[in-house]
Order: C-alpha cells, then sequence, then structure tokens
C-alpha cells in the first residue's frame, strides 16, 4: 500500500489491517495512551473542496501521531493559478512526508500520485471518498461485531459516497442495496463490478432497497458544487428519505449512518436522526481513527 486513492486498489486483508489499527489508535487515545508514531513528519493538506471533519481529523490526527499538518486552499498554492499538477507534486515531494488532498477531479489525484515520490491521500472527489468509507466500515464493525454478511442499503444520490461504499461493502462481504432515481445512479463501472463480485442491487424503489437491511445510510441530495441543482434535485430525490416507514421494512435493530453535514427532513427525518445520533457521531469521531491509521501505514519508517 504506497496510497489510498480509492478503495478498489486495496485487498480486504489490507482494509482489515487499517480498521485493526484504527481499533488500536482509538483505545490508545481514549486511555491516553502515547503513539508518536509520526514524529518529525509532516502531512500537506490541500483543499480545493473545504471540509469540516476532513481538516480537523486529519490536523488532530498528525498532532496526535507527533507529526504536523499544513493547510493549503487552493488561494495559497500557485495550483489555483494554473501549475500545473505534476509540477506541484515533484516540488511538494521534496518539501512533505505525505499529501492529503480534497478536490474534484479524481484524476488529480492520480496524477498526484505518479509524478510524486510520497504517499498520497484521497481526502474526497467526485467519484470517491475512501477515507469516509473506512470509518464507515469500522463503525459497522464496533456496533455489529461483524462486517461480513451484514446487508447495506443506501439511499439517494448515487454520488462518490455511494461508489465507495459499494465497493467498500462488497469487499468486505456485506449485501450492498442501492436505491436511486434512474438518472442519479452511482459510476456504471462501480456496479458492473459489484454485480460481478458480489450481493448488489440498485433499484429506484426505496423499500425494497431498504427491506431487511442491518445498516441504512444517506447523504445530501446536493454535494458541494451542486448547490444551483438544489431545487431541481429536491424534486428528483422527493421520497428518498430515512424514516420511520423505512426504518419499518429494515431489521429492528438496523443501524441509521450518515456522513454528515445533515439535512434533516430532506434525506433524513430529525427523529430517526435523533434516534440514532450515538451511531451517527461514532461514525464522524471514527475519521480521526481510521485516517490515523492510514497515516501510519503510509508515512511510518
Amino acid at each position: 500500500m504506497k496510497h489510498l486513492l480509492k478503495l478498489q486498489d486495496l485487498t480486504a486483508e489490507e482494509i482489515t489491517q487499517i480498521l485493526n489499527l484504527a481499533d488500536q489508535l482509538k483505545f490508545e487515545k481514549k486511555n491516553k495512551i502515547e503513539h508518536h508514531l509520526l514524529k518529525g513528519k509532516t502531512l500537506g493538506m490541500i483543499f480545493q473542496k473545504s471540509s469540516t471533519r476532513t481538516r480537523v481529523s486529519f490536523e488532530v490526527g498528525m498532532y496526535d501521531l507527533g507529526g504536523s499538518a499544513l493547510f493549503l486552499s487552493s488561494n495559497d498554492l500557485q495550483i489555483g493559478r494554473g501549475e500545473p499538477v505534476e509540477d506541484t507534486a515533484r516540488v511538494m515531494s521534496g518539501y512533505l512526508d505525505g499529501i492529503m488532498i480534497r478536490t474534484y477531479s479524481q484524476k488529480e489525484v492520480e496524477v498526484l500520485a505518479e509524478m510524486g515520490s510520497i504517499p498520497i491521500i484521497n481526502g474526497l472527489t467526485d467519484y470517491c471518498h475512501p477515507c469516509q468509507v473506512l470509518a464507515d466500515l469500522m463503525t459497522i464493525r464496533e456496533h455489529k461485531r461483524t462486517i461480513e454478511g451484514n446487508k447495506l442499503c443506501y439511499i439517494g444520490d448515487g454520488n462518490n459516497m455511494a461508489n465507495s461504499l459499494i465497493v467498500g461493502g462488497i469487499k468486505m462481504g456485506m449485501k450492498v442495496s442501492i436505491a436511486c432515481p434512474e438518472n442519479y445512479k452511482p459510476d456504471a463501472d462501480i456496479m458492473k463490478w459489484a454485480a460481478e463480485n458480489g450481493d448488489f442491487v440498485c433499484t429506484p424503489d426505496v423499500f425494497e432497497a431498504a427491506k431487511d437491511a442491518d445498516v441504512l445510510y444517506t447523504d445530501v441530495w446536493a454535494s458541494m458544487g451542486q448547490e444551483g441543482e438544489a431545487a431541481i434535485r429536491r424534486a428528483a430525490f422527493k421520497g428518498y428519505q430515512i424514516n420511520d416507514e423505512v426504518m419499518a421494512v429494515a431489521k429492528s435493530d438496523a443501524m441509521v449512518m450518515h456522513c454528515l453535514p445533515a439535512h434533516r427532513e430532506e434525506e433524513i427525518t430529525a427523529k430517526v436522526f435523533e434516534e440514532h445520533a450515538d451511531e451517527i457521531f461514532n461514525e464522524a469521531e471514527n475519521r480521526l481513527h481510521a485516517q490515523k491509521a492510514v497515516l501510519v501505514k503510509l508515512m511510518a519508517d
């Protein structure tokens, strides 16, 4: 494992190793056991898309691990003024021990990895969100004791979250169902891979997808950069909501997850959100622990 660009690049064994290390690091942090595994290391954090959880969790994670993190917005870098990403990769490789980038284009992340000589971590692209799904898998395992054999149902936009949940869920032995409108399906190649490699279904029927689910998951209807489509999307996704009726067809002990931020009464009702707030905010906290595990795997000597 040289980079974390997308979950397709990882084996189930590598994912499990990350989750096991994340559990250990979470235990040590809770018990105030120092783990300066990246002492003297520096992570550059390039943000072309802003974020609450990504910035704070990576900064705190590097501090916990004894290293430091540099926040670099596109306004701070020549990349924001047209410098080729290939040049940025080679320059940064001489200064830093690793780069986390949160941006629009998956290609940009792949080029950074190809042209640089240090580990690259995908903090989010329009194509996928591997860090979030590692935290999600960690949370599912904490609450359900195991990942394999559980049914994961995602309801909403077939976006980067849906793409990564499909890959992560199938690789770890979950049944995965996606409920989305016909014009908002996940990536076609990912769905083809999922159908060939696991128990997968994509349907416009929310209740069909949610039936007997162990885990229900949703995301906002309009992601960052899609604000201009908000009204169109509200109409398209009407009914694609986790509510009491959907919970009733899932398993009685189903957990609910959301990558946040949440728009209550759109993709999820306030009632269901608050009933499952412990799961959702544990999921958010686990971003820190899962990402620390990734940092150690990639950047430790």
